[in-house]
């Protein structure tokens, strides 16, 4: 195919060569009648004016991909002025001038250098000047001509991929396009038929086809399954040349997948399936899995599974797995092996997107039978009834039989139960249970207005088996009997004024009763048999459960009596009656014209402002307490400091005695009044060593008094002032001014703040210090003195 090409670009070559020689043969005789013209015109000695010509070179024509041994030569540039001696000269300018084509300045010939390529430039403009190389001058105007490059078939098609996808769903009818592959010539589609492509196909028939002209990939065969095959590689073909022999061509691939459609209904692996459960299994446990087979995918494959029919339809439910597609059966209610062992079930699982297009091949769904077998497992006792209640006389008899619980064995062994009541719930024992049947009786008195219900549990336990035990709770109603009597609401203590009128209402009575009768409480008043024709007072019942006391005389008189007790009999109205007795106290009092009361007793001064006696001895408690906290607070106030120091070091308690009277008066140096009186012993606030420290309250500075020369009127003054310090502890403490003047040959004697311990003092120097602390010398100076 490549030889036949290279000799179809040698004879267009030879053509192109012979026209152009022609061509050039004809523009030189052209200007060398344009060279007589103008040599005539010289020799008649008249100056003639030659027109303007241009070059007549429009192109040149030149075959790509040139591969003789030498240069292609594309063209001769000639002018007339030209009289072959060699004075002019021939430039070339413009497109690829001196490195693609290359002029023989001398004769004007232009060659191609290089091998060309259409495909990357089609055509090269340049320009061409003659110039007289004595004068510079151009002895011809600049021309422009164009080099054409002619096309040969050197370019396959390609396509504008190397792989293509598609997809079409399964199923699809024959013609159904898949997808259009394209592919381009880079040959000149003007110049014949190199760029002319024609698409087939190498792989894939005969499952599938491609247009010639259009590239478009069709299907060539109906009803392809996803199931039978998924993925086809095809590949096309494009040939130039119209797709005769000695074309070009190029090839691609073409992955096709089948995408699914729902054209497979559900499928069960088998007709049957079995599964056993424990009768104890709670509702919502899974018993099992199923699966339909669907070779759809995606949603087409989605499965929904149901009970159809069954005798366990009301038993077992079915779920489905949308992450796996199964069914999940499961209990659905409480089993009882005694009651039913064996249960069926038809499953149907049903596709839950089917295809409308597709419903001919049949119903989309399948089912199967499940069968599932109970194993009896052994059970607690199970009792009659969810609860008990049970009603009985608060006046019932101890060992009366109350009431009894039934419960059974609910396997078919029907082992005997034994009862027994649960103590956390009767913690008093009230109650007991025969443990052969189940019957409870009273084992206490009963009162129902301490305890108007018990909630009792009942263990039902298996004789054979302890382990399996059942539970019941038994409410017990304790009934009301009138066993109380009833009484006065409140304790009633009140007073008539000693110009009371008759018929004056004093005080209103009411009752309360512990019992709580049926038909509610009804109760009677009347006055005690010995006093029912009372002389002062009077009983009204008023039918509502309260009672009227009224006056019945005109006036009474406190200087002869001034307290009247008034027995009053309360009844009751159920069976049997019950009765008391309450007193009623009544004061007589003075009071003013509308019966506000002015003065009683002693007791009863209080009584018009509504105070009992139990109220004024709550207030006097009160009194009491509030007088108890005040003391608790003084005396925490005035509470002893406790002293920071408590040992025997104390310097309160540690007197040391030196038997020694001193100087005397002749003694002016043991005390030097001139320290109290040095200006410059400046006033330091320092905290007490012999009590706590108080860090809460502000350390009091005093005013300096140095400038105080009265030593008597200072000292005064320090004591008042310790006297007067609430920071001071509660017992006579000393106060020490810690100034020893100036200029001590002594220094300070006191041990309290030395830095060093005795083991490190000498005291050898005491010695020197003259008969007055010879004593000292004595005591500390010697070195055996310790040791005595």
């Amino acid at each position: 195919m490549r030889t036949y090409s290279f000799l179809t670009v040698l004879l267009w070559s030879c053509m192109f060569h012979v026209i152009h020689m022609m061509s050039s043969q004809g523009r030189t005789n052209k200007h060398s009648r344009s060279e007589r013209i103008k040599g005539l015109s010289e020799n008649s000695g008249k100056t003639l004016h030659r027109t303007k010509r241009g070059w007549m070179w429009n192109q040149f024509f030149l075959l790509e991909e040139y591969t003789g041994p030498d240069t292609q030569y594309v063209g001769k540039l000639h002018t007339a002025q030209d009289k072959g001696d060699g004075n002019l000269k021939y430039i070339l300018t413009g497109d690829g001038a001196g490195s693609l084509f290359i002029i023989d300045e001398n004769t004007g010939d232009i060659h191609a250098a290089k091998k060309l390529d259409r495909e990357e430039k089609s055509l090269y403009v340049l320009r061409a000047k003659a110039i007289d190389r004595k004068t510079g001058r151009q002895v011809e105007p600049e021309s422009e001509f164009i080099i054409k490059i002619h096309d040969i078939n050197d370019n396959e098609p390609k396509f504008t991929k190397d792989i293509y996808t598609a997809s079409i769903p399964e199923m699809s009818g024959v013609g159904t396009s898949v997808i259009q592959v394209t592919a381009t010539d880079a040959d000149d589609a003007n110049y014949g038929n190199s760029a002319k492509v024609v698409y087939s196909i190498l792989q894939g028939q005969p499952y599938f086809s491609v247009d010639p002209e259009t590239g478009i990939i069709k299907t060539a065969l109906p009803d392809m399954s996803r199931e039978n095959r998924e993925e086809y590689q095809v590949v096309i073909q494009a040939k130039d040349m119209g797709g005769q022999m000695g074309g070009l061509s190029g090839t691609t691939i073409v992955n096709i997948t089948l995408t699914d459609v729902n054209d497979n209904p559900p499928r069960f692996p088998q007709s049957t399936y079995q599964f056993s459960s424990p009768e104890s299994a709670p509702p919502g446990t899974p018993l099992g899995r199923i699966k339909a087979n669907d070779p759809d995918v995606g949603e087409n494959a989605e499965i929904e599974y149901s009970i159809s029919n069954g005798d366990g339809s009301d038993m077992f439910d079915i779920i489905t797995d949308k992450d796996t597609q199964e069914g999940i059966i499961t209990v659905k209610k409480y089993l009882d092996f005694e009651n039913k062992m064996l249960y069926t079930l038809r499953v149907e699982a049903t596709n839950t997107h089917p295809d409308p297009r597709f419903l001919q091949l049949g119903p989309f769904k399948d089912t199967a039978l499940v069968k599932i077998s109970l194993e009896d497992i052994d059970e607690p006792p199970v009792f009659s009834r969810p609860w008990y209640l049970i009603e009985v006389d608060e006046d019932a008899k101890e060992g009366s039989i109350i009431g009894q619980v039934v419960a059974q064995d609910p396997d078919i062994t029907k082992n005997a139960i034994k009862y027994s009541v649960d103590r956390h719930t009767d913690l008093d024992r009230i109650f007991n249970i025969y443990s052969g049947n189940g019957s409870l009786f009273i084992s206490k008195p009963l009162d129902r207005e301490e305890t108007p219900w018990h909630n009792i549990t009942v263990i039902a336990t298996e004789i054979n088996n302890p382990k399996q035990s059942s539970q019941i709770p038994v409410f017990i109603r304790i009934l009301d009997i009138n066993d109380h009597a009833p009484e006065f609401a409140k304790y009633y203590e009140t007073f008539v004024c000693e110009n009371a009128k008759a018929g004056q209402l004093i005080q209103t009575v009411s009752a309360v009763d512990k019992d709580e009768p049926p038909r509610g409480h009804k109760f009677f008043f009347e006055l005690v048999p010995e006093f029912a024709v009372h002389p002062n007072f009077s009983l009204v019942d008023n039918k509502d459960n309260t009672a009227a006391i009224m006056t019945r005389r005109n006036g009474y008189s406190r200087s002869k009596m001034n307290t009247y007790l008034l027995p009053i009999i309360i009844f009751d109205n159920d069976y049997p009656i019950q009765s008391s007795t309450g007193t009623l106290t009544i004061r007589v009092c003075a009071c003013d014209s509308w019966g506000n009361m002015q003065s009683c007793s002693a007791e009863a001064l209080l009584l018009p402002a509504g105070l009992s006696t139990g109220a004024l001895v709550a207030i006097l408690l009160c009194i009491i307490i509030l007088l108890l906290v005040f003391l608790f607070t003084a005396l925490k106030r005035q509470r002893k400091k406790e002293p920071l120091i408590i040992s025997k070091d104390d310097v309160r308690d540690n007197i040391v005695t030196y038997n020694d009277e001193g100087g005397g008066e002749e003694d002016t140096q043991a005390f030097d009044i001139g320290t109290l009186r040095n200006p410059e012993a400046r006033e330091e606030s320092k905290i007490r060593r012999d009590v706590i420290p108080e860090t809460i309250f502000q350390i009091r500075r005093t005013a300096p008094l140095w400038e105080n020369i009265d030593v008597q009127d200072f000292i005064h003054r320090r004591l008042k002032e310790n006297d007067s310090d609430p920071g001071a502890p509660p017992y006579d403490s000393l106060a020490t001014y810690a100034y020893e003047g100036n200029d001590s040959i002594a220094n300070s004697l006191s041990s309290l703040e030395s830095l060093t311990t005795e083991g490190n003092q000498d005291y050898d120097y005491l010695s020197d210090w003259g008969p007055r602390f010879k004593k000292l010398a004595d005591m500390y100076g010697g070195e055996d003195s310790d040791r005595d």
